[in-house]
């Protein structure tokens, strides 16, 4: 059996991935600080589904906001704008496919460019 984990810090918190770099899925932890959100965005590639474990959040998807409800999933599928922004300090599960392709940021509050996959595997490693 293989044990993995890795923290990385984002601009609005932090994710710790669960999922080595050869897993077939991701599985993730997404902290989001309370008044923080991530970009406005869509995956080429990437399919998603996201779970707010606690705290409170809003969630944007294809031009539709809404209160996210605890342990209820919302999935993203490939090309589908969306984006989540905390009401509270809240903890959003991630599982998706693999991380390929990139993601493409429409609108972000702290300036990054789009994320491609080998910017993903510099931190991965």
């Amino acid at each position: 059996m293989k044990s993995y984990q890795l923290k990385v810090k984002k601009p609005w918190g932090y994710e710790i991935i669960f999922t080595p770099p050869d897993a077939s899925t991701v599985g993730k932890l997404l902290h989001l600080k309370a008044g923080c959100r991530f970009s406005l965005q869509y995956h080429e590639i990437k399919e998603e589904t996201l779970v707010l474990i606690n705290g409170r959040a809003n969630i944007f998807v294809g031009g539709v906001k809404e209160e996210m409800r605890p342990n209820h999933g919302y999935l993203i599928t490939p090309r589908l704008i969306h984006r989540c922004e905390a009401l509270s300090d809240c903890d959003i599960f991630e599982s998706s496919t693999k991380e390929e392709g990139t993601t493409v940021r429409i609108e972000d509050d702290y300036h990054r460019k789009d994320e491609t996959e080998e910017e993903r595997k510099s931190f991965r490693n």
